[in-house]
């Protein structure tokens, strides 16, 4: 049982779950919505908080990732509804262009989302020698 005022209730007190954080783009420290300032362009701070999004370094990470998983998806449907149903060719393009444009903004927003957060919540920062 925690006690009030234990570490951790404090700590997590009006912050998001992860998951929730990077599926709703909510801030890590205060719960707002105000991670995105487009669609998958990091605003600069919280305009709640202030907390200021720019110091954390995501990086390309979440694209590379993304570019693997939504390949397969497509390649694998596309050769299913191939062998399945014989469509033309357009019906091939009206399918699975759209469908690889949503999963990978989506899913791009939703990892980089992720990755900010956890780094936010461990703290994660530039190597530091000791002297």
């Amino acid at each position: 049982m925690t006690q009030p005022g234990n570490s951790q209730e404090t700590q997590s007190k009006g912050q998001p779950d992860t998951a929730s954080a990077a599926l709703l783009g909510l801030c890590p420290d205060c719960g707002s919505k105000t991670l995105f300032d487009g669609i998958a362009k990091f605003a600069a701070r919280c305009r709640v908080c202030g907390l200021d999004f720019s110091a954390y370094n995501v990086g390309d990470g979440p694209a590379a990732f993304l570019t693997f998983f939504v390949g397969a998806v497509i390649a694998g449907g596309a050769i299913w509804v191939q062998l399945a149903f014989e469509p033309p060719f357009w019906v091939h393009i009206m399918l699975w262009l759209p469908l690889a444009t949503l999963l990978t903004v989506g899913g791009l927003r939703v990892a980089k989302a992720w990755l900010l957060i956890a780094e936010h919540r461990r703290k994660a920062g530039e190597g530091r020698l000791k002297d």
